[in-house]
């Protein structure tokens, strides 16, 4: 069989997923008047809502007499472990990059990880139908960024192709794109535009075919293959997924499980577990299909082998070769996990103890390779690293969806130190897009976070792009301040960089908070005679507690508030004696939103209906204490 593998890489929101949607649809793979929703590949409930890949995902369509295996990657620089480890699957890659917006940071990033491991890219200009696309000039930021990464001359040959993943079409001629573009609607009529040929990705298809190599591999040697990924079944249990790199498999062979470890042979007085492959899987558009038997090149799903993880080699028992094992990135940010301590713990959650957070966040390392758990001395306390907020937060969304309930710290950056005893912290590029008048505030504001500008440029539109350096540390609540600032106008990306010199202090949130001096619910009455202190994040029939963050104060400093106070009775009735009670929509907090405003004597308690910020210490007079005594 002939096959080609290929993963589609992109930034967030540049039309990766909507491009293989329209793959599927061409090649195939859906039945004739058949509803199938948008973003099809974005299966989990977390992906659909917020409108990012998080997971990476496996398909596969035939094209003529090929089969093509196609991955859908995160774009997000926070799940770069899913990147890098799907990546170790393919022998090409898609580069989808925005006609508009051109190369941003997850798109170096990603295009780094497939350069370094030699893949051949086929970049896509996407949304060329935009009116603001900028063909010409994208296209010269990408070869940029090739030079930059120091791709090899193969590489550098890389097709181009322009296309509208929504309209379905593509083309590798830049005139043809341009009258295909709705930038010549506005030229006089929309009769002098040339209709584009929709739902023609012919153009695509034949470049993968054309300049993707097929797959490497010996069909007549030995089985041996790397797992790039996991999955889980009720029937089978653990199912590994990847690539075959060497041989053939059949259902009920036996196979040696190659724990972590150098690559080379590995000796034969060394034990290994074994099994049998008890199902073998093909992937066919959305579906899995049952085959009895697999060859060297293509992508499969096997289960049977108990104790499977993600990087280890399952090869024929009398030929064990160990691959290369997967290298990710190590985390830059930590928080703690801890056992819920509120006076509403336990009310709502249905896992609560030590023992079951235990349980869930070891079970969590065997498929999220780019996260990291280590026990504290208290037996009811957990520290998490991982590569961002966004990817512990999506962890935190996850568990309290199952039912988990917990509380966690403010996020802290992990150090380390350099090749000269000096103390170094992580760093992040930074790009930002905001509005011409904007551009004062962003420079002040990040300024002042130990930012350092690096290039700034007009974009057309009334806008400017800037890209920062700045620490990690420094970003922590900016994304609030700069919405504020912008008016909601600007977008803001950033994504790891390098590890960089201390930054020095940096000021945390300027303001304070409002806080519940007693338990009870929030009323009304008391809500709105506070609305002009501050913003708050309850509202009127919402239990609190003594210590419970109910706002955001206007000032520095913490203010404690009474929310529970009650309008008090009396026998006097007049038409003037009443205020009309009107109070503005709450805030309401997001975990990754929490975990930027919060400070270090906070903490955020999670559980599956309730998201509370709290501090460490309730009582309000030791809390005046504790701010006393400190210097």
């Amino acid at each position: 069989m002939l096959i080609r593998n290929v993963a589609v890489i992109a930034h967030v929101d540049h039309g990766k997923t909507t491009l293989v949607d329209q793959m599927l649809r061409q090649a195939g793979i859906f039945r004739p008047h058949q509803v199938v929703e948008e973003r099809v590949m974005d299966s989990d409930p977390l992906e659909r809502e917020r409108g990012i890949t998080i997971l990476a995902k496996n398909t596969a369509i035939h094209w003529g007499e090929v089969k093509i295996n196609i991955v859908d990657t995160p774009g997000h620089a926070d799940f770069g472990g899913e990147v890098e480890r799907i990546l170790r699957m393919v022998d090409g890659v898609l580069l989808l990059v925005d006609a508009a917006e051109g190369p941003m940071p997850q798109t170096r990033f990603v295009t780094r990880k497939a350069l370094e491991l030699g893949l051949l890219p086929i970049v896509v200009l996407n949304k060329a139908d935009r009116a603001d696309a900028r063909l010409e000039e994208v296209h010269d930021e990408v070869l940029e960024l090739f030079l930059e990464e120091e791709a090899g001359q193969a590489q550098l040959d890389a097709p181009f192709l322009y296309a509208s993943a929504r309209e379905g079409w593509a083309t590798r001629d830049l005139a043809t794109a341009r009258a295909w573009s709705r930038r010549e609607e506005g030229s006089g009529s929309a009769s002098g535009r040339r209709q584009p040929p929709v739902g023609d990705l012919r153009p695509l298809f034949e470049a993968i075919l054309q300049h993707l190599p097929p797959p490497p591999g010996n069909p007549d040697g030995p089985f041996q293959m790397l797992v790039s990924t996991l999955d889980f079944s009720p029937y089978v249990g653990r199912i590994a997924i990847g690539r075959i790199e060497r041989g053939k498999v059949r259902v009920g062979d036996r196979v040696a499980l190659l724990p972590l470890g150098p690559p080379g042979p590995v000796p034969p007085d060394e034990g290994v577990p074994e099994g049998r492959v008890l199902k073998l899987y093909e992937f066919q558009g959305l579906e899995r299909l049952e085959l009895e038997e697999a060859a060297a090149g293509d992508i499969v799903a096997l289960a049977g082998v108990e104790g499977v993880e993600i990087g280890v080699t399952l090869t024929h028992p009398l030929h064990r070769d160990r691959l290369r094992g997967i290298a990710v990135e190590e985390p830059t940010l930590s928080v703690e996990f801890g056992v819920n301590t509120s006076p509403f713990a336990g009310r709502e959650g249905k896992f609560v103890t030590s023992r079951h957070l235990r349980e869930r966040l070891f079970r969590e390392l065997e498929r999220n390779l780019a996260l990291r758990v280590e026990e504290k001395d208290s037996p009811d306390t957990f520290t998490v690293s991982g590569r961002g907020e966004l990817h512990l937060g999506v962890l935190m969304e996850v568990m309290r969806r199952e039912g988990y309930e917990f509380q966690v710290s403010r996020p802290q950056v992990i150090t380390r130190i350099g090749s000269g005893g000096e103390r170094e912290e992580p760093w992040e590029e930074v790009v930002l897009e905001v509005p011409e008048g904007s551009v004062g505030v962003v420079m002040e504001g990040l300024g002042g976070r130990g930012a350092k500008l690096e290039d700034l440029r007009m974009v057309g539109r009334g806008r400017a792009r800037f890209r920062f350096r700045a620490p990690t540390r420094g970003l922590f609540g900016y994304r609030s301040e700069f919405l504020g600032a912008t008016r909601g106008e600007g977008i803001l990306h950033h994504r790891f960089l390098e590890y960089g010199p201390w930054a020095g202090p940096l000021p945390g949130r300027e303001k304070g908070v409002l806080v519940a001096d007693r338990e009870g619910t929030a009323v009304a009455y008391a809500l709105f005679h506070l609305q002009e202190r501050g913003t708050l994040f309850v509202e009127p029939g919402e239990p609190v507690y003594q210590g419970m963050i109910v706002g955001e104060h206007v000032r520095r400093g913490d203010l404690d508030v009474n929310v529970c106070r009650e309008k008090k009775a009396t026998n006097i009735r007049t038409t003037a004696s009443d205020e009309a009670i009107r109070l503005e929509p709450p805030r309401r907090l997001t975990v990754e939103l929490a975990l930027e405003f919060m400070e270090e004597d906070e903490l955020l308690e999670v559980t599956p209906r309730s998201l509370r910020l709290r501090k460490r210490e309730l009582d309000p007079g030791k809390r005046r204490k504790a701010a006393k005594d400190r210097p």
